[in-house]
């Protein structure tokens, strides 16, 4: 018996190849359906930023073709905005929101997807290591455990786009979404803001201490819940370097969420640092998160 089973075992590897590290595929809500109308993607700039003076970023807004101007329209944001609205990337998000929008799996939501700002050196200043005049402010903006990121998104970037669109205010209605220092940020705004902001999604989340976000899951534990729903996600093979290990630090933000008893969920896998596992799971994960919608 012992030998047929062993046999039996070979057998069955020969025939199941093992997946490899990281290897997560994108599923149909992410790939463009017959039949679904498409939403708009418009491009801005934003240079004129008192929260960041100096800086220059690029900002793009989708808007859904079901959008009613009458109608409040619920608002979800996102860091490092470009890696998000590609239609061959790991999220695809214009895409996935069509297809979860129009199969009323979704609400209506406006997406704004805003790069981090950047600033250009003066002739009397030295370029970086890499020779570039122009410097990225990201882990400035998102690393940082304060409110300065989400004073910019409500005093400039939702006002701005607010002129446009009938967005709704309500804390409920607002998500916010980021990977690595982008993940970081999501929460930290949520965190600073609960009444403006009620949902997060951080993937690979940078909960370590690059600018001190290490502090998050003793201050979860000690400090009154806060009305939020957040969704982590990381992988065992994600970063450990001198700034922290990833992998440890979102389960030890993992479990803070759930001694403080917020509504969570953490997805663990065997990801890098990389947006495949994220994007494989995006459609469920906003599912998630616009689950139970109050209107």
């Amino acid at each position: 018996m012992k030998l047929f089973l062993t046999s039996l075992s070979l057998a069955l590897l020969t025939v199941l190849p093992a997946r490899a590290i990281d290897d997560y595929q994108l599923g149909p809500d992410s790939m463009p359906q017959e039949g679904v109308p498409k939403g708009k993607v418009t491009h801005h700039t934003w240079n004129d930023s008192k929260i960041f003076p100096g800086t220059t970023r690029d900002y793009w807004v989708y808007c859904p073709a079901e959008y009613d101007a009458a109608k409040p329209a619920r608002v979800m944001v996102f860091q490092d905005g470009a890696g998000y609205i590609g239609e061959k990337g790991s999220y695809r998000v214009p895409i996935v929101f069509d297809n979860l929008i129009h199969k009323k799996e979704l609400p209506v939501i406006i997406g704004i997807f805003i790069n981090p700002g950047t600033w250009t050196l003066n002739s009397a200043e030295t370029p970086d290591a890499r020779g570039k005049n122009r410097i990225s402010e990201r882990s400035f903006e998102y690393d940082s455990v304060n409110d300065t990121y989400a004073r910019f998104l409500l005093e400039e970037i939702l006002p701005a786009v607010a002129k446009d669109y009938n967005l709704s205010t309500n804390a409920e209605d607002r998500a916010i979404c980021g990977g690595s220092s982008g993940g970081i940020c999501a929460f930290t705004v949520a965190w600073e803001r609960p009444n403006e902001f009620r949902k997060v999604l951080s993937t690979i989340g940078s909960f370590t201490n690059i600018r001190g976000g290490y502090v998050y899951p003793p201050l979860i534990r000690k400090t009154p819940k806060k009305p939020l729903r957040v969704f982590l996600q990381d992988g065992s093979n994600d970063l450990d370097n001198e700034h922290g290990n990833w992998p440890l630090a979102n389960q030890e933000m993992a479990a803070a969420l759930k001694f403080a008893g917020y509504d969570y969920k953490f997805v663990f896998g065997d990801g890098k640092h990389s947006g495949k596992h994220g994007g494989s799971i995006f459609p469920e994960t906003v599912k998630w998160l616009w689950r139970e919608d109050p209107k």
